[in-house]
């Protein structure tokens, strides 16, 4: 798209929008007009973006984006202290929590190891999970199923099980309505590994 058709605040616009992940050139476009014809929800828009960036903060013992520090769900004595589960990212906790299956505690790493973009454990919140130690006895992986969240998994792995706790990781399958069909050859062999009794 040419920004150079449109007024200079105009195509600012746009090209901002445009940066945000899942939006191309055109739905930016589309966006940029919705919000000049609706000057409310423009300015409600960018009330809580203000307000998001200065009341949002990492939460000083799991790393989750919160209000408070600690967070409600480091502060809550009704969650298992034993049990951590490490995810990439924030958004990861809120799809984790929906499923009200998981009760023990968060570590967000905000992101994966990878060599290829510059992103070491020192980029990572690996050391504020070692510190954080004490008194787990299990740690759960739930990165997602790519190259890097399983080479995470597995380098965590191994920092961890030489202190005698036990490393899970959730996992990986068919989707349920998913058809075999459609599925690549590693999502196959996952749910084959990871089958059970019925």
């Amino acid at each position: 798209m040419d920004f150079l058709k449109y007024p200079q605040p105009l195509g600012d616009l746009i090209s901002s929008l445009a940066r945000l992940p899942g939006i191309g050139p055109k739905t930016a476009g589309r966006l940029a007009f919705y919000l000049l014809q609706q000057p409310q929800v423009s300015e409600d828009l960018a009330k809580a973006i203000v307000v998001a960036n200065r009341d949002i903060r990492k939460c000083s013992i799991c790393s989750n984006f919160t209000d408070q520090d600690p967070c409600a769900i480091c502060q809550n004595t009704l969650r298992d202290q034993t049990a951590l589960c490490v995810v990439e990212h924030p958004r990861d906790v809120i799809s984790l929590e929906k499923t009200r299956e998981f009760k023990g505690v968060y570590h967000v790493l905000h992101g994966v190891l990878s060599p290829m973009d510059g992103i070491g454990p020192e980029q990572l919140t690996i050391n504020q999970l070692l510190k954080r130690l004490d008194g787990i006895k299990e740690v759960v992986m739930a990165m997602n199923p790519t190259v890097e969240g399983e080479a995470t998994a597995l380098y965590l792995a191994r920092l961890l099980k030489p202190m005698g706790i036990r490393v899970s990781r959730i996992a990986h399958g068919l989707p349920v309505g998913g058809d075999l069909e459609y599925a690549d050859e590693i999502t196959i062999a996952r749910a084959l590994e990871g089958r059970r009794d019925l």
